[in-house]
């Protein structure tokens, strides 16, 4: 029944499957006993053939209860963004007010602001690129609000426009554009850009993911000063010609809560500027990190990040589900099929644990297992 509402690929992890439906670019994460009730439905021809299959899960249920959850969860796993983005804006070069340039890779580009307030959403992860004044650009972007939109221009064509609430929006549209320019890449040919940093021990790398404030950036900062290489703070680009992690020139967002933990550990941190966009997310420093030997790397494992005071550091196995309900809210992942396929047999391919610390000597040592770990397997 309803099959075309069927999920386009299925790929088991133990006990659970990963289910990705085409329509939506939607990934649900399911059981194995869900998935065995949602394949029994999708093959009847109808509910009471659905009915004759039904005891073998769930003798108890109405099979036209049970028809009908299922149908809703299969509409919600297919729908589509229906919002509409209004991007009727015009290009106006009286909004440049404030114009900077940076150099990145050989590349120098120049950013536009209308104001120091819009300025603060791109500028200061990069403010340790700038340079003075340098022609020819190879390429210029303009950053300005407009009708309560923050506006992104390249060349003097809209790239994106966002309500300026969601300005987190406009930052990972800038980020794709400023990756696609310094590695040569089109937009389509990237994989996806994951929510969270990527560290790399100059053989291959380990994605840190998290939610917000649980220690990814802070643990980024001390593997750094111990011999470590930053490849990406916050967004990390996978591309889909190889399957690597690639460079991230940001620097590393470090919030007010981490600052006496790293304070004593890096040179001169006291001396970094402070920063406030976000009144919520409060006082913010940008740690620039020097360009990692490689522009990329193959990633081994994902590891989730939870800093807790005063706990004792443990890493841990966690499953498919407990992952993907950190790393994909918050990521973008091509809806290509093709490009949903590789991100799924990359899943397969990696570990997934969870690290929980406090003190650092002992992270930093587990972090060193976990690589001589990943480059052996």
């Amino acid at each position: 029944m309803n099959n075309h509402l069927a999920p386009t690929y299925q790929v088991q992890f133990g006990g659970y499957w990963i289910l990705w439906y085409s329509s939506s670019n939607n990934y649900s994460v399911v059981d194995n006993e869900f998935k065995m009730l949602l394949e029994a439905y999708l093959n009847a021809t109808s509910v009471e053939a659905f009915s004759l299959e039904l005891p073998e899960f769930d003798t108890v249920s109405d099979p036209r209860n049970i028809s009908e959850s299922l149908h809703v969860y299969l509409e919600q796993c297919n729908l589509q963004d229906s919002e509409k983005k209004d991007l009727n804006f015009e290009f106006e070069n009286s909004k440049a007010k404030i114009k900077r340039f940076y150099s990145i890779r050989d590349q120098i580009i120049q950013i536009n602001y209308d104001s120091e307030l819009v300025e603060k959403t791109i500028h200061p992860s990069i403010a340790y690129l700038e340079r003075s004044e340098i022609q020819p650009t190879n390429a210029i972007f303009d950053v300005y609000l407009d009708k309560e939109h923050l506006c992104l221009f390249k060349n003097n064509k809209l790239i994106t426009a966002v309500p300026k609430r969601q300005y987190h929006l406009l930052q990972g549209k800038f980020i794709m554009n400023l990756l696609s320019l310094i590695h040569n890449k089109k937009e389509s040919e990237w994989l996806g850009t994951f929510h969270g940093s990527t560290i790399s021990n100059g053989n291959s790398s380990i994605l840190l993911v998290g939610a917000s404030g649980k220690g990814k950036s802070t643990l980024c900062a001390l593997l750094s000063v111990h011999g470590f290489e930053l490849v990406a703070d916050d967004v990390s680009p996978m591309l889909s010609e190889d399957g690597n992690i690639y460079y991230n020139p940001s620097a590393i967002s470090i919030k007010e809560g981490s600052f006496d933990i790293l304070n004593p550990i890096i040179a001169q941190f006291d001396q970094l500027p402070e920063t406030v966009f976000n009144k919520t997310k409060g006082k913010l420093k940008y740690l620039p990190c020097k360009q990692p030997s490689n522009i990329s790397y193959p990633c081994k494992a994902i590891v989730m990040v939870n800093y807790e005071k005063s706990a004792e550091t443990v890493l841990e196995s966690i499953t498919v589900k407990e992952l993907l309900e950190t790393l994909i809210p918050e990521s973008w992942i091509s809806h290509r099929p093709q490009h949903s396929k590789q991100f799924l047999d990359w899943l397969k391919s990696v570990y997934f644990y969870k690290l929980t610390y406090s003190e650092t000597e002992s992270v930093i040592d587990k972090m060193v297992s976990l690589f001589e770990e990943s480059d052996r397997n």
